[in-house]
């Protein structure tokens, strides 16, 4: 998805909900300013889809809760909302909350190549602020490729990068499955990354 600036004056946390139920696109909101969220391609859109059902059937009767691209994630110990294409929550806490996660186990992000730096950099510290984080995925939209952030035992984050014929593993929710399935059927082009 494209991320653009909004020429929105600050806001208070609680002006920007406010203000965001009444807009027709979504706006993720960081230190006080509103960032647009432009549309991505079907392929963004289609693996989006199938990360999230096949997140929510692994996870249906254990307590934990997927959210899709509507939902906000809030980055702990601040007043700042993202909406990751997709996460899921096992914390009690998040449970109680009508319009965000806070806790989220695992978090992902399909790219784009207006994203992607972001995602990447300042988006990924903000979300390591979360003690509950353990799988961060970042997903091609162009090529079958995956690359996983996982924090490991000893609080230290690692990369670990998928490709085809690779199975992925994400720990936060005990599940693993081919990088093929959330690809089936999609036309790949390196040269179009939204």
């Amino acid at each position: 998805m494209i991320l653009t600036k909004d020429n929105t004056p600050q806001l208070t946390p609680k002006e920007y909900f406010t203000w965001e139920e009444q807009q027709l696109e979504k706006h993720e909101y960081i230190n006080g300013e509103v960032y647009g969220m432009g549309g991505g391609s079907v392929n963004h859109g289609r693996i989006a889809i199938r990360l999230t059902a096949l997140f929510d059937a692994h996870v249906e009767n254990s307590g934990c809760i997927t959210g899709n691209s509507d939902i906000k994630v809030n980055i702990v110990e601040t007043n700042n909302y993202t909406y990751p294409d997709a996460s899921v929550t096992c914390n009690e806490q998040d449970k109680n909350t009508a319009n965000y996660f806070t806790y989220p186990c695992l978090i992902v992000e399909v790219l784009s190549s207006s994203t992607e730096a972001y995602d990447r950099g300042g988006k990924f510290r903000m979300y390591r602020q979360n003690p509950a984080l353990i799988d961060y995925l970042l997903v091609s939209s162009t090529s079958i490729e995956i690359d996983l952030y996982h924090k490991n035992k000893a609080e230290e984050w690692l990369i670990i990068n998928y490709k085809a014929g690779d199975t992925i593993e994400l720990k936060s929710i005990n599940l693993n499955f081919p990088i093929e399935q959330i690809y089936r059927g999609l036309t790949l082009d390196p040269g179009n990354g939204e």
